[in-house]
């Protein structure tokens, strides 16, 4: 079991994570969810004795991780796929760290058939692609067989063969009975393979609790109704429900999102009022969804609310559409000002002042004469 108490950790006058208390137990598949620097790696590093706590601490089975005899084969841990020497084989990479611990060099061609890299076992790993060295790192991790297991975006790379393995992979190891921390930005991953959440904001504990009443403390569930194409029968059944105290918005196929009534009291009052329902079903919000709502309020790096902002609008046509040479540089972003005593890069030249007019038919030219001193001789006589 991993135990924080406290946790704080400080880097100057910026606080990575602050006053960090909860429990990891084994045999369920804990997530560790939370934005861009919420503090999520910084935790697994003190958990994993690479940085030190400023204030409180964390332990693996009742001891810090430092204290823990032969830590290598009691805890494994990925936090960085390509911490790896590119010049090392895979299997080479494998046999150094069994080597280290006292782990036998059987083990190595076990944990590389379990990854699917026996085949490439003798090839460096510099020529791997994300996925493969995805696929070395969750191999160096259950190299020494250990009760404990962290994972920092242990799919990052792999391809949906490969997604499907570790999710079956987390589940099956924690049904042994081992204590198995996993940390991810894939909200349908984590809906699939997690049994209980631990959601940090800004360093801070947001959530440590199941799945399911994550998702149901942080999101509320709806009905989605549907009637026959009558907008009259619609209508109806909106004033009827909406007078009930229901929440009522329109979907853009027509059909009814309903909040705040039980089904089997829609179906009572859409017959009350003569309404026939083609459909009704409940809906509940994915964890994405009760993520996003609890986090709102925590991220730090936002993104902009309308995915286009930023790019140039498209160019007009027609005959007001302004001449272009081809492979002349446009900008990017709109039209820039012009700044006072600099060109303007993308100012198009001005014409070139037109041409004095030309005789149609002009005298021949005389020939030039040619200095006497420039004749060249052509007999040998002629030069004495």
């Amino acid at each position: 079991m991993i135990e924080a108490v406290g946790l704080t950790k400080r880097y100057g006058a910026k606080t990575a994570v602050y006053n960090l208390s909860f429990q990891v137990r084994p045999g369920a598949v804990t997530g560790f969810l939370g934005p861009n620097g919420s503090g999520k790696s910084t935790t697994m590093r003190m958990i994993l004795g690479l940085d030190e706590p400023t204030e409180g601490h964390v332990t693996i089975g009742g001891q810090p991780f430092r204290q823990l005899s032969n830590a290598p084969r009691r805890v494994g841990a990925l936090l960085d796929a390509k911490a790896v020497h590119g010049g090392r084989s895979a299997r080479q990479h494998l046999l150094c760290i069994a080597q280290l611990s006292g782990i036998p060099a059987r083990r190595v061609d076990e944990v590389l058939g379990m990854v699917g890299l026996q085949d490439v076992a003798g090839h460096r790993s510099k020529g791997f692609s994300l996925g493969m060295g995805q696929r070395l790192g969750i191999a160096g991790a259950l190299l020494g067989d250990p009760e404990v297991l962290l994972f920092d975006e242990p799919v990052n790379g792999l391809d949906p063969e490969g997604i499907h393995w570790v999710r079956n992979l987390m589940r099956k190891l924690a049904a042994e009975g081992r204590t198995v921390f996993v940390s991810s930005h894939l909200m349908s991953e984590m809906a699939l393979t997690a049994d209980h959440l631990i959601v940090i904001g800004r360093g801070q504990l947001l959530a440590d609790m199941s799945v399911k009443d994550f998702i149901a403390h942080n999101s509320a569930g709806h009905a989605l109704v549907r009637t026959p194409d009558d907008p009259a029968q619609r209508e109806k059944l909106s004033k009827v429900l909406s007078g009930a105290g229901a929440g009522i918005q329109p979907e853009q196929d027509g059909a009814l999102r309903v909040s705040g009534l039980e089904l089997p009291r829609i179906s009572d009052l859409a017959h009350d009022a003569g309404v026939r329902l083609w459909e009704l079903s409940p809906h509940q919000a994915s964890l994405e969804e009760a993520y996003m709502q609890m986090t709102n309020s925590a991220v730090d790096y936002r993104s902009a609310q309308d995915p286009g902002q930023g790019f140039g609008q498209a160019a007009p046509h027609g005959p007001e559409a302004p001449a272009q040479s081809p492979g002349r540089h446009q900008p990017p972003y709109g039209s820039p000002q012009p700044v006072p005593g600099m060109q303007n890069p993308y100012a198009r030249p001005a014409a070139p002042p037109p041409a004095a007019e030309v005789p149609a038919a002009l005298p021949p030219a005389a020939p030039a004469p040619v200095p006497a001193a420039a004749t060249t001789p052509t007999k040998p006589e002629d030069a004495v």
